[in-house]
């Protein structure tokens, strides 16, 4: 592993340890005050916080998970080079285009969303 790629996954490492604490404690808060799905969508539509923590949250997932996935790979097939440099980089803008898609869903309202 490069030194970059060693670096990045570390960087999103830290970023997910503090962004999956604050969605849990997040989680249990509305789960322990009683909340129903709808009273937390209505909490989080256009509040641009919550866009903003569950883009960075997509963010840290798209870069760590590939580079970890990559990392196996290597350990355990002996797949290597390129192909498997691309098909993570596309693994990757998967993991980003459905967690854009999800965190719009809870900050957009549905008609916005459907069309």
């Amino acid at each position: 592993m490069t030194a970059v790629l060693f670096i990045a996954q570390r960087a999103s490492a830290a970023m997910l340890a503090f962004f999956v604490t604050i969605h849990l404690a997040t989680i249990l808060y509305a789960v322990r005050g009683g909340l129903t799905a709808g009273e937390v969508l209505a909490r989080t539509r256009d509040n641009h916080w919550f866009f903003a923590f569950y883009v960075m949250f997509v963010i840290a997932v798209s870069v760590h998970a590939p580079i970890g996935l990559r990392n196996v790979i290597s350990e355990w097939t002996p797949w290597r080079g390129r192909s498997l440099d691309v098909a993570l980089v596309v693994f990757a803008l998967v993991l980003l285009l459905m967690g854009f898609r999800a965190a719009a869903a809870v900050y957009l309202p549905p008609e916005a969303i459907i069309g």
